[in-house]
């Protein structure tokens, strides 16, 4: 199993329309390495924010293709995490957003 330290695992929160729909459902959204698995980003959240995590889903989300002059360019891809809590736990960073 690849090894990344607890900061390496969480890039960022993502404050979006759809993330800020999700925090009413205990739900928390976070770009998170490529090779991050659930595991490890389920430990990372826990000793980051200390909270209960419920459930990890994970997406990749593909790159955006863009015309660059005649050439089409590929953005690089990158990995998504939405986080349920247990019932009661609330992570006050994402609070006043």
């Amino acid at each position: 199993m690849n090894e990344l330290h607890l900061y390496e695992v969480l890039r960022r929160p993502l404050i979006t329309e759809k993330a800020t729909l999700l925090k009413q459902g205990d739900k928390y959204a976070f770009e998170v390495a490529r090779r991050a698995s659930k595991c490890q980003i389920k430990e990372a959240v826990e000793r980051a924010f200390k909270v209960r995590v419920n459930k990890v889903n994970v997406i990749t989300v593909p790159g955006k293709t863009r015309r660059v002059g005649r050439r089409e360019v590929t953005g690089s891809c990158w990995k998504k995490a939405i986080v349920s809590l247990a019932p009661g736990d609330k992570i006050t960073f994402f609070e006043g957003v």
